[in-house]
This record gives structure tokens, sequence and C-alpha cells, in this order.
């Protein structure tokens, strides 16, 4: 009677079963050593907190658990797989009550995540410097609206800039129009009688800067107190410099319109290619060399001046031209007296174009001066390329030096 009354009183078991491999196929020899806290069995037996050790023998497992799936608390087993005199491997098993044995795959679950108990909300001033941190950071102010410009106000808020979606944004945070773009004026001709004797001449409009002004008289570049003073509109040549009867005078200058504190992205003179180029015989325009302005360098209201000069061998002529991008704005015949050409190429660049002041002439090719436009967009580069070709067979033409200058 005492034995059937043990008999009862055993909780259920659950077998689990398997054979157990390693990754290189052989099996696995050790033992297990499975643990587990208190619980209460489904049939209210009480399990103690304690371990247990199953050898594992040519990879066979077998072992009887009570099911903790049904237990109370919540219980898991923790199994520690032992081989060759070390820790292997662990982890946990969930066993389910089954008249059936189960294999290992059926009773392996993911660590559990442990639970913690809910405890009173902790209050702000009872954490350590939470109070004074959050005290020190800025926080949103009235204003602040999300897509636009954020600024920290004079009361250390995070206030938004207010004003029209085209206008600029101080660092104080205020807004306003943006300054105009600059305005050029192109091939102006200075007013006053061309006689020889008088030496004062009026612009059209007034140079702004001063320094932006620059004065062709016949295609030469003049100097500015050298040649000649400004004062306002009122250019003032000097006794010897007095424009002659059948001179041709040409003025380009910058307009107002950027106020004096808006910054260049390039405040200084830049020469930007230079050196000497190649030698070509064809009958054809060929490159003699090319100057490629990186993207950006230069930007409305920049001059560039371009200068080169040319050798020829032969008994006929040549003839040459500057390039600007795809467009020609300088182009000359030479005959086989001039030995060697020389050229000056002004660029004058506007928001839309470029506007060019070009001078050439050899050894016996008289001076020429000329305007010329190009359309060829320069904000995300460009190539300046010198070309010749020979009249005859034979010959050659060599760009002995050009040099390319960036001016603000």
């Amino acid at each position: 009677m005492l034995l059937a009354v043990a008999t009862l009183a055993q909780p259920p078991l659950t077998t689990i079963q398997d054979v157990i491999y390693k990754a290189d196929g052989t099996r696995f020899n050790g033992q297990l050593t499975i643990s587990w806290s208190s619980f209460e069995a489904a049939d209210q037996s009480a399990i103690a907190t304690q371990m247990l050790t199953v050898k594992v023998m040519d990879g066979a497992l077998r072992v009887k658990l009570v099911p903790n799936t049904t237990a109370t608390p919540q219980s898991y087993y923790a199994v520690v797989y032992n081989s060759d005199g070390k820790v292997q491997f662990s982890e946990t098993w969930a066993v389910p009550p089954s008249t059936q044995p189960l294999r290992v795959r059926d009773v392996r679950v993911a660590t559990p995540t442990e639970t913690t108990q809910t405890s009173a909300p902790t209050q702000e001033s009872n954490v350590v410097g939470l109070v004074a941190d959050l005290g020190a950071r800025p926080v949103k102010a009235t204003g602040f609206a999300a897509g636009r410009i954020a600024f920290v106000n004079s009361q250390n808020q995070i206030d938004s800039v207010t004003g029209n979606t085209t206008d600029c944004v101080h660092v104080d945070g205020s807004s306003g129009p943006c300054s105009s773009a600059p305005s050029f004026v192109d091939a102006d001709a200075p007013t006053g009688v061309v006689d020889g004797a008088n030496t004062s001449f009026s612009l059209t409009g007034t140079p702004d800067p001063a320094g932006s002004l620059a004065i062709y008289r016949n295609g030469l570049l003049q100097k500015l107190g050298v040649d000649y003073t400004l004062s306002g509109r009122t250019i003032q040549f000097g006794a010897t410099a007095a424009p002659q009867p059948g001179d041709t005078l040409l003025a380009a200058y910058r307009l107002g319109g950027v106020s004096a504190g808006t910054p260049s992205l390039y405040p200084s003179p830049q020469v930007v290619c230079g050196g000497s180029g190649a030698t070509v015989s064809s009958l054809n325009f060929s490159s003699l060399g090319t100057c490629v302005v990186p993207a950006g360098l230069v930007t409305a209201g920049d001059r560039v001046e371009i200068r080169f000069d040319l050798e020829h061998q032969g008994v006929t002529g040549y003839t040459f031209e500057a390039l600007w991008g795809s467009t020609s704005v300088l182009n000359r015949d030479a005959t086989a007296a001039d030995l060697f050409v020389t050229a000056r190429v002004d660029a004058i660049l506007t928001d839309s174009n470029a506007r060019f002041a070009t001078q050439s002439w050899g050894s016996t090719l008289p001076l020429a001066a000329t305007m010329a436009t190009a359309s060829d967009a320069y904000t995300s580069g460009l190539t300046i390329d010198f070309q010749g070709k020979v009249a005859q067979a034979g010959e050659t033409l060599v760009l002995r030096n050009f040099t390319v200058v960036r001016l603000p």
C-alpha cells in the first residue's frame, strides 16, 4: 500500500530522447548538466531547485523531466553540454506534457527574457544632475516651426527664422532681401573729343568698384594711375597719353550692386594655366594647347586674361585662333613674314555669357582689336583651346607660351 501511494504521488514525466552529433558528423560524447529553479508541476507536485547530470554515450541521450511549460511560476531548464573536460555550449529547454518521447529540437527555446516588476515612476529630482542638465539645454520657443531655418534666440531658445523663401538669413536670425547681383557695362565708348589735345572723357555709368574699370585704346589696355585717372564717371588722361585722332576708346566696368561685405570665394588673382604648347604641321585646325578652367573657379563679375605667343617656320602663311569653349573669340591669318605673333584676350564674365576684347599683332601683322561674345556656360567648367593650321605641308607652327589668369 505504501508503494502504491508513492507511485500515485510521483509527478508526470516527459521523455526527451535523441541522438546528438557534433558539427563534423561524429557523435557527441560527454554529459549534460540540467538545472532548474523550484516550481509547482501541473499536478501540484512541488519540484525543488536542483540539478541533474545525464551521460551521453555515442550520441545517445535519454532523460525524463517534469513538464515545466505548465509549471507555476513559469520555469525553464538550463542545459549545459560538457565534453573533453570543458563546457561546449548551453541552451534552454521548455518541456511540455507528452506521452511520446520528444527530441531536443522539440524542447529547445531561445533564452527567455527576464521579467522585472514595474515600480513607481522615478522623480526627476531623484536623479543626480538631471534637473541641471535639463535646464542647460535649449528648448523650443513659441515661434518654432517645422520647415524653417532654426536659430537660438536671446532667451537661449530654439526659434525659427521668418520671412520670404527668397530672403537671405543673417547671423542674428533676422532675414531680408538678398543683395542684388552685380551688373556690367561692356564696350562702353567714353564721350569726348578725340583730337590729341582733349584729355577728359566721360563714361556712361560710374564704375563700382573703381578698380573694375578697364580702358582700351586701340585694343591696348591702359593702366590706371599711369595712363589715366578716374573720378566718378570722368576719365582724365595724362598729357602724353592723350588719345590721338583716329584712336578708338572702349571701356568695360562693373556697376554697384554687391555690398562691400559680400565675401568672394577666390578674392585674389590666380594663374589658372601657363606653359608652352605643342607644334602642329596640319593643314586643318589642330590644338596647340588647352587650359581647363575648373568648375566653380570663375563667377559672374570675374575677368579672365588670356595671353599667348606663336612662332612659325615656313615660306607660306598660317592661321591661328582662340576658342572659349566652342566659340572662336579670336581668329587671324598671318603671312610667312610673321615669324612671331602675339595675342591678348580679356574676358568679362556676366551671369549669362562672356564678353571679350582682343588684340593681336605679329612681325609684320598689324595690330587689330576686336570684340566678341560667347554664351558657353562656364560655371560647370570650360576649356580654352589655342588652335592653328599652316598653309603648306612641312611647315610648323609652335605655341611658345600661354598664360590664363583669373582676376576677381
